[in-house]
């Protein structure tokens, strides 16, 4: 699987206060000054975009006059896409192309011309070739990169079953998920932060990375009961042996969810690139 949208418009829309929540401030204001300095337009490129979840939450932070061009591989998905009410950080409203492609078809001077280039959720679900690919392109443009809300792979669920060698197995099996062998791909899945930091280090930028974390609490009651099922599901569909005790496990929580007592926080992290 190529297409870089993995994902389908109801669980983006599930997900997305969380994700806003959850997203770096600081990283945004660093790449808002760098911004600041270029002439308007500044034009922007959006891999996997989606629905434009990270476009809404971005552009307002961002000066402008900006112009968006938005990446994915899945056309379905771009069919929800709605950038009608966003502006930029003066009131703007921004301007929006969309490019349906699958990553491996990114031309490497996509992004000539860019004054940066942004992704979502997107990093754990690519390979390291892939990656090395995005890089080089936005070497190539000297246009520095924020990839925000990338899986580290840690997971706290609480009230705490510190002792339940259950939980930890599913939390094994599931980061085993995310790195597995899909039709000759091997996805990046936890390690992706570290190895796309590598790549940009590598060529001699600057990288800086922030925790990102979703904490999801009694209001985000379905979001945590769509979360846990993906989760155990992963980790069952990886190790099989697992299901009897991963069925047990999930009534649990699930239980503890439906009751306003289950807290679970999904750590990601986000990276912002620049040239040296």
């Amino acid at each position: 699987m190529t297409s870089i949208s993995t994902a389908t418009a109801g669980w983006l829309a599930l997900r997305a206060p969380a994700d806003d929540a959850a997203r770096s401030p600081e990283l945004a204001h660093e790449l808002a000054r760098m911004l600041a300095a270029l002439s308007a337009p500044v034009v922007l490129h959006d891999l996997g975009a989606g629905t434009g979840s990270m476009t809404r939450w971005l552009a307002p932070r961002l000066p402008g006059p900006q112009q968006w061009v938005l990446r994915d591989g899945d056309a379905e998905i771009v069919e929800h896409l709605d950038l009608s009410a966003v502006a930029d950080a003066a009131g703007r409203p921004v301007d929006a192309h969309i490019v349906v492609e699958d990553l491996a078809e990114l031309p490497s001077e996509a992004f000539r011309g860019a004054a940066a280039v942004t992704a979502s959720a997107l990093l754990d679900v690519i390979t390291r070739a892939e990656a090395a690919h995005v890089v080089a392109a936005c070497v190539a443009a000297g246009a520095p990169a924020l990839f925000s809300l990338t899986v580290t792979g840690a997971v706290r669920l609480r009230p705490s079953e510190a002792h339940d060698a259950v939980e930890r197995a599913l939390g094994a099996a599931f980061d085993d998920h995310q790195r597995r062998d899909v039709d000759g791909r091997r996805m990046l899945g936890p390690d992706a932060v570290a190895v796309t930091a590598g790549l940009f280090a590598d060529a001699g930028w600057n990288v800086r990375r922030a925790a990102t974390p979703w904490r999801l609490k009694r209001q985000d009651g379905p979001l945590v009961a769509e979360w846990l099922d993906g989760w155990v599901a992963a980790a069952v569909e990886w190790r099989p042996e697992l299901a009897e005790d991963a069925a047990a496990y999930r009534r649990r929580r699930q239980a503890q969810a439906a009751a306003g007592r289950l807290r679970v926080t999904v750590s990601h992290e986000d990276l912002l690139a620049w040239p040296g």
